[in-house]
This record gives structure tokens, sequence and C-alpha cells, in this order.
């Protein structure tokens, strides 16, 4: 086992801020992250998910506030003594050195002697599934070998903490899919803790044990991928991770995820104690394995509702401009906050 997984926070960080000009980059962040957490950074661009890992890896220093690594201050400490690695999307590897070189370099650079790192280098190629490739250069392999090697290189140092700066974003959807399922296996066999950016929501809920969602430089909410999911805190969340339908009604502003509301034909029943609303279906868009209705009820309010593909391909068809129903439980309708009417703003 490369790492150690033990009891306690490998990160806090305390009242941290950052400013570029008049951009404000951290807005009095403070955010504690578990030894041997899969932690994500989710946020749009501009949010300042990639400042907060910068000051967190030492290539930024905060206007104010404590970063804290495995209990030890290291808010003015450099880069190179900080107990952290850092995996950026374009990899960075050493187009003159082989993978092993690669993966060995920060070993070598510590003095650590060459039978050692000779033996932490073949467990590291095991690991992400590179053996029999350690004496190729980096220009002799594929997009997602490459990620390999270079997340390779991070771990075997055996980081208090793993930074990495949406690495995967320069893959195609389907490897992308593949590394998001090899990277949280790697990082439960390893034990050491990630801290993960990125803007793709996907992949936050499918990788993280928890979670921070992050706008204008504040972070908006933290817990676990099904509780940002279905208890969003604002109407921001509720709209940045996945599709929200927002209603207004007897006073309260309420969310309802696609997948949760029924659609019925104008005649069909629903079933007893469902909150009903007719409707007209605008648009429909097939999407493989589910179909999207988008209808605009008569209330006003246009919701989106999502139906698996579970019947013969074409029954879909000829539903735009056709009236429907739109059913729901009221445990799926989600109270965000009190609504505000016009005199209240």
């Amino acid at each position: 086992m490369i790492g150690a997984r033990r009891e306690g926070l490998a990160l806090r960080l305390q009242g941290i801020r950052k400013s570029y000009g008049h951009v404000v980059a951290a807005d009095g962040i403070d955010l504690e992250v578990r030894e041997g957490e899969f932690f994500t950074l989710l946020g749009p661009s501009g949010s300042g998910k990639t400042t907060l890992l910068r000051l967190i890896a030492g290539f930024e220093r905060p206007d104010s506030g404590r970063i804290e690594l495995g209990g030890r201050d290291v808010t003015t400490l450099p880069p190179n003594v900080r107990e952290t690695n850092t995996v950026f999307q374009d990899y960075a590897l050493f187009p003159h050195m082989s993978v092993a070189e690669n993966i060995g370099y920060g070993l070598k650079v510590k003095g650590i002697p060459r039978s050692r790192r000779r033996e932490r280098v073949g467990r590291a190629l095991k690991m992400v599934r590179l053996e029999g490739l350690e004496n190729r250069r980096p220009n002799q392999l594929s997009g997602g070998q490459r990620q390999r090697v270079a997340l390779a290189r991070a771990v075997v140092n055996e980081p208090e903490v793993l930074l990495l700066d949406e690495p995967l974003g320069a893959l195609d959807l389907k490897l992308r899919q593949e590394m998001q399922i090899e990277l949280k296996n790697i990082q439960k066999e390893v034990g050491i803790t990630f801290v993960y950016v990125t803007h793709d929501q996907e992949e936050a809920l499918t990788m993280s044990d928890r979670m921070a969602v992050m706008a204008s430089g504040r972070i908006q909410q933290v817990g676990p991928p099904i509780e940002v999911y279905e208890r969003p805190v604002n109407e921001f969340v509720a709209g940045f991770i996945g599709i929200s339908n927002v209603l207004d009604r007897d006073g309260w502003r309420l969310v309802i995820r696609p997948e949760k509301l029924i659609l019925l034909e104008e005649d069909e029943p629903a079933e007893p104690g469902m909150s009903v609303e007719p409707g007209v279906v605008e648009q429909v868009v097939y999407v493989g394995m589910i179909t999207r209705f988008t209808v605009r009820i008569d209330h006003g309010e246009s919701l989106v509702a999502v139906r698996q593909n579970m019947d013969a391909p074409g029954r879909t068809q000829g539903f735009e401009g056709r009236r429907v129903r739109l059913a729901w439980s009221p445990d799926h309708a989600y109270v965000l906050e009190r609504a505000t009417t016009g005199e209240e703003k």
C-alpha cells in the first residue's frame, strides 16, 4: 500500500481570502477535508476553485487566513516543502524521459536510493496498469496512458494530499468516464487524500466522498453528492448540479428534479396523493437512454421531465404540442426557501 489512511483532518482552511485587483477569487473560505477522503471542488469558470487549489499547493499566497496540512501551518511555506503533489490537465511530463524515469523523478530528487526507487516505481506502474510500458517515451503513449503516468508520478511520492486540477478535461467522453472509475479505485487503494477540481457535475457526483460547490469565490454547499443533489441549499446549487425545476407554490420556492416527474397522458389517472398539473409539451429530445420532455404547464413555468426509453423507438414521436399532465410526489418537492413577492423585493 503506497499511502496510509489515518483518522483526522488532512486539510483545514480558515478564513482564506485572495484577490487579484478588484476580483475576489477566495472570499473568506473555511473548509475541512478528512484524511483518506476524495474531496471535489466543483464550480463554473471564475468560481475560485482553481485559485483555492493553487493556494493549497503553495503556488499562491493568501491575502489572509490560514492553511493547515496534517495539522501543520503551511500558509507561508513554498510548494516544495509541503506534503502535496499536483496533477495538471496538461500532464507536464518530461518528453526526453521514459515512463519509469518520469514516475521516479521526484524520488530521485529526494535522494531515494535506486533500488528503492525501482521498487516503488514498479508498484506505481502496476497500480495504474502500465506494466511493460516503462521504457516508452510520453509521445509513444495515448492520452489516457499519459494521464496514468502523471498520476503515478504524483502518488509515488506519497503526499499528504494529492491535488488534481481538472486532470481528465482533455480526454474524450468514453475515456474520461473510464478514468473516473479508475481514479476512484486508485484513491481507495492508496488511501491518500484527493482534492479534485472540476467544472463537470457528473465527475463530481461520480467520484466524490464529499464535494464543495463554489460560486463567486465562496463555498455555497458542502456535503456528500447525494445530499448536494437531493437537498441543494439554494437556487444556484439546484441549477448548477444537474437540471432543476423551480416552482413557486403557496408562498414557497420548491425544486423538483426531472426524474421525479411523471409524464401522464391528458386523461391518464395519477396515483392518490400526487400533485398534478396540466400543460403542453413544447420540446422532445431523444438522449439515448432517456427522452427529455420540456412541458409548459398551465401555471406558467416550463418544466423538464425525463422518461427512460423502455419502449420501442419512436413511441415518443408526435408528443410536441400535445396536452399532458405532470405528476409528482410531495416528498420529491424540496423546499429551497420562502418565495419572494414583488412587494418583498
